[in-house]
């Protein structure tokens, strides 16, 4: 459906992020802003960045054709 524009680190690093955010939110250790990690869970799922597309960016390799 979307382009992959987030780079494979930093799609882990946004799925481990996430769910840190998500597990403290639960435990209760830092409140209810730590729901605010389903952003970078869902983003890091998925592969892309809805902020990437809208300015362009792109942390993906750029992969040349081979001839």
């Amino acid at each position: 459906m979307f382009k992959s524009n987030v780079h494979t680190i930093e799609r882990a690093a946004r799925v481990i992020l996430g769910v840190g955010l998500l597990g403290a939110a639960v435990s209760g250790s830092i409140g209810a802003w730590g729901y605010i990690g389903l952003i970078p869970l869902v983003t890091g799922v998925a592969g892309t960045c809805p902020l990437y597309t809208a300015f362009g960016w792109s942390t993906c390799s750029v992969k040349t054709a081979s001839h």
